[in-house]
C-alpha cells in the first residue's frame, strides 16, 4: 500500500494517488494530470477509478484528459451536480481555466471496495452539497476534501455552502474515526483527527 501527493492546478489542489497490489485510484486531480500519469505508468500501476470528494473546478480540472487516458471512470455525488452549471463547477472563476466538461457516476454515503481496500464513504456536506469523505480503516487515512484543514476549515461562503452543516459533518462524521487517523485535505499539509480535535479553533469549546 502506497500514497502520493501531487499538487495540481491553479489553486495547487492536492491530488492523491493510493495504490495497493499494482492497482491504483485517484482522488481529486485538480490541473493537468501527466505527473500522475508519469508516476502510474512508471510505478507499474494501473488505475481503477477516479474518485472527486467535490465537484468544484479546483479538484475536477484534470478528471477528463485522466479519464481519457486510462479509461477510469469518475465517481462523485450528484448532489453537487447543479455545480456544474457555474464558474465555480466548470471552471472560469475568477479567471481560472474552463475545465474539460467529463461524466460521472454517482456514488453516495455506504461501503464500498476499492483496490482491495476496504472504504466508507461518508457524506460529508457543507463546503458543498455534496461534498464526501473517504475513508480507508486499513491505511488509517480519509480523504476529505475541503471539509477541515489542519487547523482551518472549508469556505462556506459559495453558493451550497452552509457552516453549520460543515461543523456537524466534522464533528458527527469525522471526529468519530480513530484518533490516528490521518485527514488528507484539498490544500495544505496533511493532520491527524486527534490534532484537529485538541488544536483546530473553530472547534475551541465545542462539546465533541
Amino acid at each position: 500500500m502506497d500514497l502520493k501527493a501531487f499538487p495540481l492546478g491553479s489553486l495547487q489542489t492536492n491530488c492523491y494517488v493510493l495504490s495497493n497490489n499494482g492497482k491504483a485510484l485517484v482522488v481529486d486531480p485538480g490541473g493537468d494530470p501527466s505527473p500522475v500519469l508519469e508516476y502510474l505508468k512508471s510505478s507499474g500501476l494501473t488505475l481503477d477509478r477516479i474518485l472527486v470528494t467535490h465537484l468544484h473546478f479546483d479538484h475536477t480540472g484534470g478528471c477528463r484528459a485522466l479519464s481519457d487516458a486510462t479509461g477510469a471512470k469518475i465517481y462523485a455525488s450528484s448532489d453537487d451536480n447543479a455545480l456544474m452549471d457555474s464558474e465555480l463547477g466548470r471552471g472560469g472563476f475568477m479567471g481560472t481555466p474552463v475545465n474539460d466538461p467529463f461524466e460521472y457516476e454517482n456514488i453516495s454515503e455506504g461501503e464500498e471496495n476499492f483496490i482491495g481496500l476496504e472504504c466508507k464513504i461518508l457524506a460529508t456536506p457543507g463546503h458543498s452539497p455534496g461534498s464526501l469523505t473517504f475513508y480507508f480503516p486499513e491505511a488509517e487515512l480519509a480523504f476529505v476534501g475541503d471539509l477541515v484543514f489542519k487547523r482551518s476549515v472549508g469556505r462556506t461562503d459559495f453558493p451550497g455552502g452552509d457552516s453549520e452543516q460543515l461543523m456537524n459533518s466534522v464533528i458527527q462524521k469525522i471526529f468519530p474515526l480513530p484518533g490516528n487517523t490521518a485527514l488528507l485535505s484539498g490544500h495544505g499539509a496533511m493532520t491527524t483527527n486527534d490534532e484537529e480535535k485538541t488544536h483546530n479553533p473553530f472547534f475551541s469549546g465545542v462539546e465533541i
